[in-house]
């Protein structure tokens, strides 16, 4: 009886443990006869939560935005840039004022693309100050953050197994301590009693408490706390402080702040368009600067609303290839953002609660579920002891 108390308590948790991640999708007949894995099927809440803290109190837009240096990014940028701007010289002169261009010197078509890439740089600066400036319009990190977690269930997972994964083998272990002390009850119990309830309910009992008592070992006490003078304990997620940070710090930082996904956001995600319009702002009075004081003779020659356009048509050019451009500086924005260094280290100044935060959901989202699956089979298998008990003694 004590053994298969043990092995009641061992595998209840491995099936609630399994519940509370899989399957990412729903699998049954919806909406009741099935079942989808409580984190995956509460992405939207967990990822907000999960987003919450972390941009509350670990990082925010500013401090991701602000260690980028312009000089660096001019640099990384440079080449692509240059040919970028070429090319859409080319391609806007051929639209425009086809046959003229071709008929110009090429020692003045080249003189007049590089009089324009000359300039791109300080444009490139310009615009890097206006983002720190007034970052929280062009990119939203938190729109970000939930945004990939929800789309990537199977990455939203990830973040709280790898944060909790030896707890979850602590709760998985703790079955088999604990179901088998609760077994030896269950025997006195049967021996003195010879009920067929006494091994179902000490089943369901095993069940529900190993389940029960791990997730309240988990998380508390929150100090390290000595019990009957004989040993301490602490919540063992919160023993792990340093541990975890570490690995929340690299998993984050590798899958979810990521340069490319920084990038995507501020180039495609909900305030692109706020960037949009500073860039083209920027080009617009970039090219009237070049033109200078040529550009009344250049009005007058392709009419103001041509010449509007022209503009208009080549801001939309630079528009469309800054994804490319941009990501010759993803290398370099990995090492100057520092985002895993930087989680680690503000992860340490939590409290607490804020730090219990960062994995509790995935725990106390349904955790009745959990206990409950738990009870109810534990309950089963005791029934199925009875039956084999009254087998055997026949």
């Amino acid at each position: 009886m004590p053994v298969i108390a043990a092995l009641i308590g061992y595998g209840t948790k491995i099936v609630a443990i399994r519940m509370m991640f899989q399957p990412v999708e729903f699998k049954g007949i919806k909406p009741f006869f099935g079942w989808q894995g409580i984190v995956p099927r509460r992405a939207a809440r967990m990822a907000a939560i999960a987003c919450d803290t972390m941009t509350d109190r670990l990082i925010s837009a500013g401090e991701v935005v602000a260690r980028l240096d312009a000089e660096r990014i001019v640099k990384e940028i440079e080449a692509p840039l240059r040919a970028g701007i070429a090319e859409i010289a080319e391609e806007i002169a051929a639209e425009y004022q086809p046959g003229l261009w071709e008929s110009l010197p090429e020692q003045v078509r080249r003189r007049i693309i590089r009089r324009i890439q000359d300039e791109a740089p300080s444009v490139v600066r310009e615009l890097l100050d206006m983002v720190k400036e007034d970052v929280d319009n062009v990119f939203d990190l938190k729109d970000m953050v939930v945004t990939n977690l929800v789309k990537d269930k199977a990455l939203l997972n990830r973040i709280f197994q790898q944060a909790g994964r030896k707890e979850f083998r602590f709760i998985a272990h703790s079955g088999i301590y604990f179901g088998f002390a609760i077994g030896l009850v269950q025997m006195l119990a049967w021996a003195a009693l010879k009920n067929p309830w006494v091994m179902p309910i000490f089943g369901g009992l095993t069940g529900w408490f190993t389940d029960w008592l791990a997730l309240k070992m988990i998380f508390n006490p929150k100090q390290p706390t000595r019990y009957l003078g004989l040993f301490e304990w602490q919540g063992l997620f919160l023993k792990r402080r340093k541990e975890v940070a570490a690995d929340y710090g690299e998993l984050i930082a590798k899958e979810i702040i990521t340069p490319h996904n920084v990038i995507e956001a501020v180039l495609r995600g909900p305030l692109s368009d706020r960037l949009f319009a500073m860039v083209s702002r920027q080009v617009r009075q970039t090219l009237d600067r070049q033109a200078g004081p040529a550009r009344p003779l250049v009005v007058l020659a392709v009419g103001s609303g041509r010449y509007r356009e022209i503009k208009e048509s080549i801001a939309v050019k630079v528009i469309e290839r800054l994804p490319e451009t941009m990501s010759y500086i993803e290398d370099y924005a990995a090492d100057a953002m520092d985002i895993r260094n930087t989680l680690v280290a503000k992860m340490q100044e939590l409290t607490e609660e804020e730090f219990e935060a960062l994995i509790r959901p995935a725990f106390e989202a349904d955790e009745w579920i959990l206990i409950t699956v738990g009870a109810v089979l534990g309950f089963g298998v005791g029934e199925l002891q009875v039956i084999l008990v009254e087998h055997l003694s026949r």
